[in-house]
């Protein structure tokens, strides 16, 4: 087998390097998969740098997510060329590896690789915000910032199949075309006359829930944007700023600030729970319904063109690694 590793953290162009590898000896409860297409993620990123949430025991190697084939099965209810993928991090980028079957899922067959591989990350953080922190009920407004992000575009299209309204928020021209075609109702510019636009589509039914992935003064537009009592539930901060609220938004209109980290919603929540949520989103995709944009799929040997590309902005999509 070959493995993208890292010895040391850091820049991860400079680090990461592919490596032969052996692979364990297989155990009771355990399975040996091939690795089909696992993305690059942000996390991912700041996996190898070393400013993730989590710190490995290096050398490691990344791969917060992906979609394998079962090869072979030590472990109850899996058989070979079951299609699935990682709930827990086992670190994808690898041809093969060696995992407990109670961190992977089984999916349908039918989804393709490319959809199944990013599954666990956006998908689930978008579904989580709308189902976790607010009673909304059809034909209520929701607003996100980051709207063309991967979290945001699969909001979009969850939310319309739950008869939410969306208003979405964007910091560059030209994606309003491509998020209607997902369902997004409004398109807006993520600037100064952000809440203006948003009252006047609105009136008096304004958002109940904000999607923040961004921080700084974008989060503090959607705070405005927001009828009393509504929720703002942060998952990333894109502006690397941190939030500064202004003591008017918590005494007058009462909103509440949460915040998602999906790797601690899938640790801490019942497995049959996880695996519900995972069960629908991946009928969703089945159906049609749900779908992320792929922009470039790089061969292992590629490795460092696929991670400067991953981190340029204005991507049509994810970029994702092609170890079949």
């Amino acid at each position: 087998m070959i493995a993208a590793r890292f010895h040391s953290f850091g820049k991860a162009e400079e680090v990461l390097h592919i490596q032969d590898s052996i692979l364990p000896v297989l155990g009771n409860g355990q399975l040996l998969v091939k690795m089909l297409v696992p993305p690059i993620n942000p996390a991912d990123i700041n996996f190898v740098q070393g400013n993730y949430g989590v710190k490995p025991d290096l050398p490691a190697s990344p791969g917060i997510e992906g979609c394998a084939e079962v090869l072979e099965s030590r472990a109850h209810g899996f058989e070979p060329g079951d299609k699935l993928i990682f709930i827990e991090r086992v670190g994808t980028w690898q041809s093969h590896l060696v995992c407990d079957a109670s961190k992977t899922l089984r999916i349908p067959s039918e989804i393709a690789p490319e959809q199944a591989a990013m599954l666990k990350v956006n998908p689930a953080t978008a579904w989580q915000i709308l189902h976790g922190y607010s009673d909304l009920r059809a034909g209520d407004w929701v607003i996100q910032n980051a709207a063309n992000s991967g979290v945001g575009q699969c909001l979009i299209q969850i939310a319309k199949e739950l008869g939410l309204q969306t208003v979405n928020a964007v910091r560059r021209d030209g994606l309003e075309e491509s998020l209607k075609s997902l369902g997004a109702d409004h398109v807006l510019l993520d600037d100064a006359e952000l809440v203006e636009k948003v009252r006047n589509i609105c009136g008096d039914q304004m958002p109940k829930l904000a999607s923040n992935a961004v921080g700084g003064d974008s989060a503090l537009r959607q705070m405005d944007a927001l009828a009393e009592h509504g929720t703002q539930v942060t998952f990333g901060a894109m502006s690397m700023r941190s939030l500064k609220v202004p003591n008017k938004f918590l005494i007058f209109k009462g909103i509440s600030l949460r915040g998602l980290w999906i790797t601690k919603w899938i640790s801490n929540s019942p497995r049959h729970e996880v695996a519900a949520v995972y069960q629908k989103l991946a009928q969703l995709v089945v159906d049609g319904k749900l779908t992320q944009s792929v922009d470039t799929l790089y061969k292992p040997q590629d490795l460092h063109q696929a991670l400067s590309h991953a981190q340029q902005g204005e991507r049509q999509g994810k970029v994702l690694l092609d170890w079949r």
